[in-house]
Parts: C-alpha cells; sequence; structure tokens
C-alpha cells in the first residue's frame, strides 16, 4: 500500500457515520487498515455501517451520539481509549443544515439548533479528542465546515454563521496545540449530493445550484472523501490551521 494511504492501526474516531460523508469515510479507511469508533446520533445506521465494515474484517465499533450533548461527544473519546488504548484521528463530520429563508424571518430557535449541532458539536468533540492527543504527544483532527464557511451564503444565514465558527475554531485550536503535535484542519466542501441536499432539494433547485461552481456540477460525496483521506494522511505531517476548499471552482471566481 502507498505509504501516503496507509492508515494501518491508526485509530480514528467518526461522528455522524451512519451515512454520507461519514459512512464513506469509514469504508476508505476501513479498506486502508484503521480501526474505527463510529457514532451517530442515528443507532440503528450507524450500527448497519458497522457490521458492513466487521463482515469484510474491519475492527470497529459503534455508539449512539449527539453530538449537541457534552457527555455524548466524551464517551466516544473514553471508547476509543478503553477498547485500544489511544485515539490518533478524529473526524468531526456530524451536522445539519437548514432550509432556505431570510435573514430577517431566521428565528431563535433555528439559531440555537444550528450552533448547538454545528459548532457545539465541533467544540465538545475537539475538548475530549485534544485531551487525549496530549496525553499520547500527537494526533490529527479534521473538522467538516462548508463552503458557508468561507464566504456568504444567502437564505441560510443559521448554517453559514455555525460553519464560519467551526472555521474560526479549526484556526485557533490549530494554533494553540500546533507545539503539541497536534493537527487540526477543516474541509469545506461546496453543495454535494448527500442526502442533507437531495432531501431538501428538487432537481430544478440542484440544476440552479450547480450553475454557482464553474465545473457547472455538484460534488459526489466520494470527491470530498477523497480529499478527507489525503488531509488525514499520516504522512501528511505539515499541515495545520487549513480550511480547505473543495468547491468546483467556486472560490476561485
Amino acid at each position: 500500500m502507498d505509504p501516503l494511504l496507509d492508515f494501518t492501526n491508526k485509530v480514528v474516531l467518526i461522528t455522524g457515520a451512519a451515512k454520507g460523508f461519514g459512512k464513506l469515510l469509514a469504508q476508505a479507511l476501513a479498506e486502508r487498515g484503521a480501526k474505527l469508533v463510529l457514532g451517530d446520533i442515528d443507532k440503528k445506521g450507524v450500527d448497519e455501517v458497522a457490521s458492513a465494515l466487521a463482515n469484510n474484517g474491519a475492527d470497529v465499533v459503534a455508539l449512539s451520539c449527539d453530538v449537541s450533548v457534552n457527555s455524548q461527544c466524551k464517551a466516544m473519546v473514553d471508547t476509543a481509549v478503553e477498547k485500544y488504548g489511544r485515539l490518533d484521528i478524529a473526524v468531526n463530520n456530524a451536522g445539519i443544515g437548514q432550509g432556505f429563508m431570510p435573514l430577517h424571518e431566521t428565528d431563535e430557535a433555528l439559531m440555537d439548533l444550528q450552533f448547538n449541532v454545528n459548532v457545539k458539536g465541533v467544540q465538545f468533540g475537539m475538548r475530549y479528542q485534544i485531551s487525549q492527543m496530549l496525553t499520547q504527544g500527537n494526533g490529527s483532527i479534521l473538522n467538516v465546515s462548508s463552503m458557508a464557511g468561507l464566504g456568504g451564503a444567502p437564505r441560510i444565514s443559521a448554517y453559514c454563521a455555525a460553519k464560519h465558527a467551526v472555521i474560526g475554531l479549526t484556526k485557533t485550536a490549530a494554533v494553540e496545540y500546533a507545539s503539541e503535535n497536534i493537527r487540526i484542519n477543516a474541509i469545506c466542501p461546496f453543495f454535494t449530493l448527500t442526502s442533507m441536499v437531495t432531501e431538501s432539494t428538487n432537481s430544478d433547485m440542484r440544476a440552479q445550484m450547480s450553475q454557482g461552481a464553474p465545473m457547472k456540477r455538484l460534488g459526489q460525496p466520494e470527491e470530498i472523501v477523497a480529499m478527507m483521506v489525503m488531509m488525514l494522511s499520516p504522512k501528511n505531517t505539515y499541515m495545520t490551521g487549513q480550511c480547505i476548499a473543495i468547491d468546483g471552482g467556486v472560490s476561485a471566481s
């Protein structure tokens, strides 16, 4: 196996692993030898993912995790340490979208929900992940933000604000812990054909959204996961504090 893609015996924690990026990343890293701790609020879904991976020879454990609950984020890290003795990589992938609406119609309940899941969920995860990595002297964390975290995103202001906050957490933590040999980065996809997008839009809306990218199409989940694997590579040791746009050329135009 190419050393750049070799995750043999690396202990990897992934939130939001029942579907979408999390599920595909779990599959990709299992194929590369990782030991996996998978969490999702959808316990049945994440159990099914873990069972399929185990049937193919993966070393994997799954548990229910609502990332907006501090204690459940701690439990994921505790499980990794209890079962495998360490935590090499953590991916804070769990998140939610929002329906399209103008800012002046965005109420407090929506803002609270976005920040509870998309911001606190990342901070809670990093809190315990970093604590464990400090005891080991190394580690890598990847947070999933969005192109909406890098610029304005009309009609999804609550989501946009939350994903900007993920960027702020990522960069701040990267600077704080760089000298401790802990790398912390974020990935920022454009609209991608995960269930979060397909279930909240119709084909006409997706066609219109695709016109915003120079490539004139939306992203495929596999394309985003390919970059996640490269960012997490154990050989990628000097990259930290970066928020990488995977956007079909949007940020270049």
